[in-house]
């Protein structure tokens, strides 16, 4: 229940905000005024980022009052993080600077549903300057305290509804319940009916990149390259309950599948491009931090990007939880 409700309380404002700027976008396509409605959005996502603005900007002085024993891998990082990326945000929002970036992208300077979008990314730039100013470490031997203390950090059952927000987010993104049906929205998003071939070929896919990324890992750790302990400390301390069951493996490769590529591949690739949308999809992985993992997230990326141009979003789903399985599955049995 907790977990359900910490998920209510961060999804909510992001439905609430997508949502305005779909009904603006409804009625733009109608002719109608929408000013306003777009204008509600963009000043709700202006207020959250404000927020993180001003934290940012006031946190040093505000843990130097504290006389707290915390001390964050970097400080100035940790504030940065927050007030830089704010800013930013608020700027994507103004109609001049999307103009400029219609040039490299797919998207319509004039879109309410596409201000909010690119304003959106910024969040994701949030979460990993943050996770890299507390510290991958510091925030391991946090979890593990917490885990002594008999509250497992990830659950099955939150990664579910986690993933399931997500995938409702990316929907809600795409105009479901404002501008399309429910069929209409997963066309938009290329989740539709995939033919044996293309189940066949993203299984194999997801199969075929485990080798091939254990090899990478294998020489990196050998040479010492783009490695960090720290990466797989908080990535035990993270996921592993869940991989104590057979289920919580396959739930590591299906929820997953179900919300990451919904939002990433199906909602935000045919707007932002397949390179940008994996160096996204790479840098919300904050518990790889920058290191080796994350360029191997981003290639992972790029062919469940590949794989939604050629042939539909639910191939590439076949694929993230085939590959996220087995990578599972040969974790819990140590090889």
């Amino acid at each position: 229940m907790i977990e359900l409700l910490n998920l209510l309380l961060l999804f909510a404002p992001l439905f609430l905000i997508v949502g305005l700027a779909n009904l603006a976008e409804g009625a733009r396509e109608h002719e109608k005024p929408f000013q306003g409605l777009a204008i509600a959005g963009y000043l709700l996502l202006s207020l959250l980022y404000l927020a993180a603005i001003l934290i940012g900007l006031s946190l040093e002085t505000v843990l130097a009052a504290l006389d707290t024993t915390f001390q964050p891998d970097s400080l100035s990082l940790l504030t940065a993080g927050l007030w830089i990326p704010g800013l930013v945000g608020i700027l994507l929002l103004l109609s001049p600077v999307r103009r400029l970036l219609a040039y490299v992208t797919n998207i319509d300077p004039g879109s309410p549903v596409h201000a909010v979008a690119l304003s959106l990314t910024m969040l994701v730039l949030v979460n990993l300057f943050v996770t890299l100013g507390i510290g991958l470490g510091n925030l391991a031997e946090s979890l593990a305290a917490q885990g002594e203390a008999g509250a497992a950090a990830t659950t099955t059952l939150g990664l579910w509804l986690q993933q399931i927000f997500t995938a409702l987010l990316a929907l809600v993104g795409v105009g479901w319940l404002t501008r399309r049906d429910w069929r209409q929205a997963l066309q938009r998003l290329g989740i539709v009916k995939p033919t044996v071939r293309q189940l066949l070929i993203g299984f194999f896919l997801g199969l075929l990149m485990v080798p091939v990324i254990m090899v990478i890992e294998q020489l990196a750790g050998y040479y010492n390259i783009g490695m960090d302990e720290n990466v797989s400390d908080l990535t035990e301390q993270l996921l592993g309950s869940v991989l104590t069951t057979p289920f919580g493996i396959f739930t590591i490769g299906a929820a997953a599948a179900l919300g990451e590529e919904t939002i990433f591949r199906g909602a935000i690739q045919p707007r932002f491009g397949l390179v940008l949308t994996s160096l996204l999809f790479a840098l919300v992985h904050s518990n790889y931090g920058l290191t080796l993992s994350t360029l191997i997230v981003f290639v992972v990326g790029m062919i469940l990007g590949l794989l939604r141009k050629r042939y539909n979003t639910t191939t590439s789903m076949m694929m993230h939880a085939t590959y996220n399985i087995a990578l599972a599955l040969l974790t819990t049995l140590g090889i």
